[in-house]
């Protein structure tokens, strides 16, 4: 699933200190407020300024869970055969407001990290009625490559931490899926439900 919306990976700086302040101010400051940067530069010297650097928080990690279970639609038919397509079932009335996953079959090759390529075959619906939007064995059953830098968040950290071999159910919520834009046959606001089978990682 590929990300069609552009999220900016900058993150605006922070002026975390008054010295700092004053020089994100305005460019005709009067000596007394150069005085008292100076004044608070060397006050600021002496104390450890990495407490108040900012910092970005770490993704939450996905919960786990059973499918079928409460938030978690159920794999109505081919669950565990990787030879053929999972066909997923309708949610529930209240989708999971975090991402979550469920591990149908657990592999024992290589585990995927952020930063890996993989090749894989998936199959996506939404979360409300069970409808396919998108998959590899709705274009042939040939699995796909793409860099995981390079997908929507919730995909990214729902192949996270997947082996070789596995087939995983990601339900993945607005927020770390295409939020309130609407692509294509996915409403805005959507929650999804993908099954993805991790064929290999380059």
């Amino acid at each position: 699933m590929r990300r069609s919306l552009k999220i900016s990976s900058s993150v605006m700086a922070l002026c975390v200190a008054v010295s700092v302040a004053a020089a994100c101010g305005d460019s005709d400051s009067s000596d007394a407020s150069s005085s008292s940067a100076a004044t608070t530069t060397a006050a600021a010297d002496t104390t450890d300024t990495t407490a108040v650097e900012p910092t970005t928080p770490a993704a939450a990690p996905p919960s786990s869970g059973v499918s079928g279970s409460a938030g978690i639609p159920a794999i109505t038919q081919n669950s565990t055969d990787l030879k053929k397509e999972p066909i997923i079932g309708v949610g529930g009335a209240n989708p999971p407001a975090g991402l979550v996953i469920s591990d149908l079959v657990t592999g024992e090759g290589r585990t995927a990290v952020a930063s890996d390529t993989v090749n894989v075959q998936y199959t996506g619906a939404l979360y409300s009625n069970g409808k396919v939007f998108d998959g590899t064995w709705q274009r042939g059953g040939e699995p796909t490559s793409f860099s995981l830098a390079e997908v929507v968040p919730g995909f990214t950290q729902g192949i996270t931490g997947m082996k070789i071999g596995s087939r995983r159910e990601i339900v993945i919520p607005p927020a770390l899926g295409y939020g309130d834009q609407p692509q294509g046959e996915i409403p805005g606001g959507s929650t999804l439900v993908f099954v993805v089978d991790l064929v290999g990682i380059s």
